[in-house]
């Protein structure tokens, strides 16, 4: 899988820090984008929530952000990671990576957080209009898991959502602090199911509903014989 740029990393989140971290005009790329750029947030000394029910925010986002890679790369979608490991990297240089791709979206994978243990649910964001679609996909794919609560959609000046070029969502994958969902994220399975339900979201946003569940072979072979969208193949 990609590792980051390192290089290209210290190079344009210098660039942003010089242009005070504007926010980028935003590039609408969501019907026609070939990258998809994952953004596990959080990551070495800052774990995000961290909860006596489940692993920290960091480690599990990590997880599904892997996760929904793998996924990705087998229905055939270039991916590039904001981190592959326990590694600190900071938000303008996540931003920065993100627009260095072009035709590109980006998604950011997060866990919540509550003072009240009885919040729960899935709840995605975004900022530009272009990606609001996307982010009713994912959040409407994940409201299909058994017992999910629907928290909705909603605008956020999040830094990588304001000052990404082209559309970027930020999901919110349920509570920790939840004893019900924090103890379910702390489950493979679990995680497994969330970045399922991210991925085809994902795929079937892009290339029409039901794409995602054909297998690798079967994509392969209608690739092979132009039956496939020009971009998909």
């Amino acid at each position: 899988m990609p590792r980051p740029n390192l290089f290209l990393l210290a190079c344009a989140g210098a660039v942003m820090m010089l242009l005070g971290g504007c926010a980028s005009v935003a590039t609408n790329t969501s019907h026609t984008f070939s990258t998809v750029v994952l953004d596990a947030g959080h990551g070495g000394k800052d774990s995000g929530a961290v909860r006596r029910y489940s692993p920290a925010e960091k480690t599990v986002a990590l997880d599904v952000a892997l996760r929904v890679n793998r996924k990705l790369r087998e229905s055939q979608l270039r991916t590039v990671l904001t981190r592959d490991d326990d590694t600190f990297i900071p938000l303008d240089n996540r931003v920065a990576l993100g627009n260095a791709q072009k035709n590109s979206i980006f998604v950011s994978i997060h866990f919540n957080d509550a003072r009240r243990r009885g919040v729960r649910g899935f709840e995605t964001y975004y900022h530009s209009p272009y990606a609001f679609d996307l982010a009713a996909a994912i959040e409407g794919n994940l409201l299909t898991l058994p017992r999910a609560a629907n928290r909705g959609v909603h605008v956020a000046g999040f830094r990588v959502l304001r000052n990404a070029q082209y559309p970027s969502v930020l999901v919110e994958c349920g509570f920790l602090s939840n004893r019900s969902e924090g103890g379910q994220v702390g489950s493979s399975a679990y995680r497994e199911q969330i970045a399922d339900k991210i991925a085809e979201a994902i795929v079937d946003y892009r290339y029409g509903e039901g794409v995602y569940q054909r297998q690798p072979t079967v994509l392969a072979a209608e690739a092979a014989a132009g039956k496939l969208p020009t971009a998909f193949r």
